[in-house]
């Protein structure tokens, strides 16, 4: 039987939707672009559609990425 208190842990530990973010309009992080780079090449995508992304958008980038490529499995 769970408590109020571990329905609060399991809530803080959820994923936000990237588009609630506070930072999802800022620039994407090195690291996603790298990955995103690595993700279009091995998808045959465009690399025009990985740059200039916000955080938010790299990380819906990404998941759309890892899908098509297997490596979101």
């Amino acid at each position: 039987m769970s408590t109020p208190a571990d329905q609060n842990n399991t809530d803080s530990n959820a994923q936000k939707d990237p588009e609630n973010w506070v930072t999802g309009d800022e620039k994407m992080t090195g690291a996603q672009q790298s990955y995103l780079h690595t993700l279009a090449q091995e998808a045959d995508a465009d690399p025009s559609e990985v740059e200039g992304l916000t955080k938010a958008e790299a990380s819906e980038k990404i998941e759309e990425l890892q899908d098509k490529t297997g490596r979101g499995q």
